[in-house]
Formats: structure tokens, sequence, C-alpha cells
């Protein structure tokens, strides 16, 4: 049987460079970074070599660069850390005040309200249009003076749909230069700009296994003279910011993969955009599909749709007995039977969701896997509709 992994948005396989990479990392250059001895320097300098790799491709210094497990951990260091440590500046006046959207990752959501129900900030959600566009007016409109972060995703993980985060940015620097910038760059790093002085970012978030590196291993950058407390106490690692020994071989392929994205080796976002393009210009033919997100301002390699009459699981299983593997949404939030908060935030009835599909294309993917792909989605729809037979017409 064929297999076809459509599903590189939820996870990318570990690319064959960055695990010859972490190799020797495992086994015969294993010391700690934090011992003096010769070993230990060797990983500390590797460590190091792939710090200055993250912040060259970011447009940033070694310096602030902060490794961490994931791009949650990131995103729970930079939305809490922040907040902790201003909270001095706040005691006995109204809370910080963090402006996000309504559909970020529930990473970022979740962090808010974490904050909001221990009163430790009041959290604005920012509404978004019917593509999952965010719009500067409203953003502007919600900014007060207690306002000390702004958090935007920069691509959205379930409908592609990019954010004006550089127009965001230099809103925000205009208002009010105290104001920090956030964006949780983890669907975007490999294919859009993510110069942090291009974008006038402040803190941005990104894990490994959505480019090719492994799971287990993220980043957060900080630009110099961001406050932030530390959320994992310890031996005082990753600049105090992130106690722990540090996981070299992870830290070694995470360098490695932003080194080949870099040299366009894992990065043809004009391939992957042709491809998905004639993907969507196929699947809108079968009746009943409603492309999700905004057709242009996507990511190259994400396009939905929501199809009338079926459960997106069932078309999940469905493919998968025949080797094509997708999502029906979110990985993080795809277990959850309730709809997805995304679709909802632009417009789509729960009724609607519940139909939700997400193909999401790889640097591998290739011409004749997207035609057995259409081979076989319209036969699948089709045998799912006959179980409604409100629907049969479609």
């Amino acid at each position: 049987m064929r297999l076809v992994y459509l599903d590189n948005a939820a996870t990318t396989s570990t690319d064959p460079e960055v695990f010859k990479s972490m190799r020797p990392y495992f086994s015969k250059k294993y010391g700690n970074a934090s011992e003096f001895h010769r070993l230990g320097r060797e990983a500390k300098e590797a460590m190091e070599i792939s710090r200055q790799k993250l912040a060259s491709f970011l447009g940033a210094e070694s310096s602030e660069i902060i490794f961490t497990g994931s791009a949650t951990e990131s995103i729970n260091l930079s939305h809490k850390g922040l907040i902790e440590a201003l909270q001095k500046e706040f005691k006995g006046k109204k809370k910080p005040h963090i402006i996000t959207s309504s559909i970020e990752h529930k990473a970022v959501l979740e962090t808010c309200q974490h904050l909001e129900s221990l009163a430790k900030a009041d959290i604005t959600y920012l509404p978004v249009d019917s593509y999952g566009r965010v719009g500067l007016e409203a953003l502007e409109k919600a900014i007060k003076p207690e306002t000390v972060l702004v958090s935007i995703i920069y691509a959205n993980n379930e409908v592609g749909t990019i954010q004006p985060i550089r127009e965001i940015g230099a809103l925000v620097k205009k208002i009010d230069k105290k104001i920090y910038f956030h964006t949780d760059a983890t669907q975007a790093i490999q294919y859009l700009n993510s110069n942090v002085d291009f974008l006038k970012i402040d803190l941005l978030s990104l894990t490994g296994h959505k480019i090719y590196a492994p799971k287990g291993v993220g980043a957060l950058y900080v630009r110099d003279g961001v406050p932030l407390a530390r959320q994992i106490d310890g031996g005082g690692q990753e600049s105090g910011l992130r106690s722990g020994t540090e996981n070299v071989p992870y830290i070694i392929g995470l360098g490695k993969a932003v080194e080949l994205i870099e040299k366009s080796k894992n990065n043809n976002p004009k391939k992957v955009q042709k491809l998905r393009e004639k993907l969507v210009k196929r699947v809108l033919k079968i009746p009943g599909v409603k492309l999700t997100g905004h057709p242009v301002k996507r990511v190259p390699h994400i396009a939905s749709f929501i199809f009338e009459g079926v459960e997106g699981e069932a078309v999940v299983l469905r493919l998968s007995d025949v080797g094509i593997y997708i999502s029906s949404g979110s990985a993080c939030t795809s277990s959850d039977l309730h709809p997805s908060h995304v679709l909802t935030a632009m417009g789509i009835p729960p009724e609607k969701s519940h139909g939700s599909l997400r193909f999401s294309l790889g640097k591998d993917t290739c011409n004749e896997e997207i035609g057995y792909l259409i081979e076989k989605l319209p036969g699948i729809i089709k045998n799912l509709r006959k179980m409604a037979p409100d629907l049969k017409d479609l």
C-alpha cells in the first residue's frame, strides 16, 4: 500500500542530515554542557554553534536565544515570565493587560486563561474576519495604558492564514515602545521571513519538529531588555531562564534543521505552493466543499476545507486505510470533540466545522502523491455521504 503523508503541520519526519548531525552527541560526545572537562566543553561548543545558527537565521544575537523543550514551553516562558517579571510595577495598580487573538494556538490561549484565572493579568481576545485575519483597527482600539504584551500567531496552524505581523509590530511600537510583541512562528518559520527586526518582534516561539528536527526541542527569542522571570528553577542553565541539563543532541538537530532551511535544501516554498494549489483546485471540484482560511495570504504548505455532510474524523480514518495521512484539524486539538475554536471564531457554525479537514504538505511531497489523494478522496466522501440521506444529491 502506498504511503502519502500530508500531515506535516502536525509534525515532520527528522531529516537524515539532521539525524546524522545528532548521532555523535548520543554516544561519543555525550558530555554535560555544564561541565568543564573536554567532553563537557565539546558539548557546550556544539550547542553554542547551534545557538548562533538560530540567532543568525532570526537576525538576532546569540544571547537572545533560549533553548526549550517545545514551542509550548517557549510560549509559557514568554507570557508567564513577562507578567511575573512586571508584577512589582503593577502592585496596587490595575493589572497588566495582554492582547491576543481568538484563533491562537491553545498554548497561547490556555496560558492567557491561566494568568486571567489567577487574576495576574487582564486579557483581550481580538476577533478575526471570515478568513481568520486580525484587524489593525481592532487591535489599536484594544490597546490601553496597562497593555504590556501583544501576542499574535504568525501563521495559523489549522487554516494557514498569515497575519500582518510586520504591520502589527509597527503599530504596537508606534503607540507605545514599552509594549512587547510576541509571535508564535511555529508554522511560519520554514517559509516566511522571520527576521525579528523586520517583523519588529520582541519575543518569538518556535519548535523543531515542524522543520525536520526531532520532537522535544524548541526555542524562544527574547530581545535584549525584555524582562522575564524564569519558570523552571534549578541549575540556572540558558542564562538563568530555563534550568535543566541541556538536551544537546536535539539542540544540535535544531541548529542543523535551521541551517538546511537557510541553504534552501528543506525550503522550497514555490514547489510546495504549486502542489498545494493543485490540491486545492482538484478538491474544490468535489461538490459541497469550501476552502477555509485566506485564499492568498496563507502559508504554502497548508490547505484546509469544510466537507459538507461528513465527519472529519471519519474521512481521516478512511484515508488512513488507503495509506493517506491527514488531520481533521490541529493535532493538538483534534482529539477534542468540541468544534474548532479557530473555525468558530471565523464564523463557521459547529455543524459544519465538524467536517473540517487539513492537508499539510512537506518538502518531500510529490505530484504523484497529490494525484493518489485525488484518486481516493472523492469516492470516500461520496460513500460517507450516503449515510446522510438528506445529502445524497451532493
